[in-house]
């Protein structure tokens, strides 16, 4: 019960047919091992892989004694971690010129390959190429990477041999969780709710509940009802902020972001900016051959869903003087925040979708003052479907 309670705590919504459907399994003797009671409970219980990894840290701390080792070695401190991560990032070639002695032969069970990534921590203290023992690169210690040691521990890296028995200091899930970097799949996931469907056409689609209630009514004589087809009605206006030093990390997923929208809505604008709003968008990515003016975004539908990616990060005279345009050149007749305000007063279904960490917005001045325009939102899965909720609600 305390794990059923636990996952729900961490979000997992588990369902109780599900946690009585484990029990069935339980009872049947379906389980004979702790292995079993992983994959059997995970199976389950848990739905979506985006929820494999809290799945995994909450099996470790409510069946820690049976799961002590790989609980130990997730929780080392984190400068330890970074120290071995320090002595193991410049690797060496494999010395083929060392061969394993009997000592190297003999494989060691997961319990003593810990104990002894423990034991090196101990007395360790620099880092270490082409060795028999310390925690290093290219030799056959049992800890490591780039060497030879079958039935080793590798410690970061690649692997290259296929014979390391664990890997320490990574989860095996954490590109599923939903903070992680989008999918084309998680964004289509995402979307598909941000749709605005009404009858549109003539009435040629069968309503077979309510032919079947009307034919009952006229004591059997068959009498077909037809309704207007669903049209997604949605109009979806995609502003993104292209160009720039601070936005080259994030190009991948804006690019994952903008291709499933071209295929996703009928009714999509895609214009596109450097760092904030000015006088004129751009139809181009290039920013150079069809600009649109500024006054053209307010005369749309107001009741289209608007949509601003960007990392929001500037110079504040940018953004909140007029003057001098730092991208066409030109002379800004009014700061460029008002135009963003425009924007937010005309489109009421509005949001900003930022690739930063927002761990970092509070040390951006202008992300805070566009926070205090639109919401703002991480583009992550997480961040991605609030986004939608909000767009969907507000």
């Amino acid at each position: 019960m305390p794990f059923f309670y636990g996952l729900r705590g961490r979000g997992i919504m588990v369902a109780p047919t599900a946690f009585l459907r484990l029990q069935r399994a339980l009872s049947m003797g379906l389980v004979q091992s702790l292995d079993d009671l992983y994959t059997v409970a995970r199976t389950v219980l848990v739905k979506s892989e985006r929820d494999f990894d809290t799945y995994d840290q909450l099996f470790a701390e409510h069946f820690g004694d049976a799961a002590q080792a790989e609980a130990r070695i997730g929780d080392l401190d984190q400068a330890i971690r970074d120290q071995i991560q320090k002595w193991l990032e410049k690797p060496k070639k494999t010395d083929r010129s060392i061969e394993p002695g009997a000592e190297q032969l003999e494989r060691l069970s997961p319990e003593e390959l810990e104990q002894y990534l423990f034991d090196r921590l101990e007395d360790q203290k620099e880092e270490h190429h082409g060795g028999r023992k310390w925690i290093g690169t290219g030799g056959v210690s049992p800890v490591g990477h780039s060497g030879h040691r079958p039935g080793g521990m590798r410690i970061g890296g690649i692997s290259r041999n296929r014979s390391a028995m664990q890997v320490a200091l990574e989860r095996r899930y954490r590109d599923y969780s939903r903070g992680a970097p989008l999918t084309r799949a998680q964004i289509g996931e995402a979307l598909q709710r941000l749709r605005h469907l009404a009858p549109a056409g003539p009435c040629d689609a069968l309503n077979i509940e309510r032919t079947i209630c009307q034919t009952m009514r006229n004591g059997g004589e068959i009498e077909l009802v037809f309704d207007r087809r669903l049209a997604d009605r949605l109009k979806v206006i995609l502003l993104i902020d292209n160009g720039g030093w601070s936005m080259e990390t994030h190009v991948p997923m804006v690019q994952t972001l903008f291709n499933h929208a071209r295929a996703q809505f009928q009714n999509l604008d895609i214009h596109y900016f450097h760092n904030t709003i000015h006088e004129r968008v751009w139809n181009d990515p290039e920013r150079m051959r069809t600009p649109i003016p500024f006054t053209q975004l307010l005369t749309r539908d107001p009741q289209s869903r608007l949509i601003i990616v960007g990392d929001a990060s500037m110079a504040p005279e940018e953004l909140l003087h007029a003057g001098p345009s730092y991208t066409t050149r030109r002379i800004a007749r009014q700061p460029s925040i008002e135009r963003l305000e425009a924007l937010a007063k005309t489109y009421r279904h509005a949001v900003w979708l930022n690739p930063l960490s927002p761990s970092l917005w509070p040390y951006g001045q202008t992300i805070n003052r566009i926070r205090q325009t639109f919401p703002m939102f991480n583009l992550s899965l997480d961040g991605l479907e609030q986004a939608v909720s909000h767009l969907m609600h507000s």
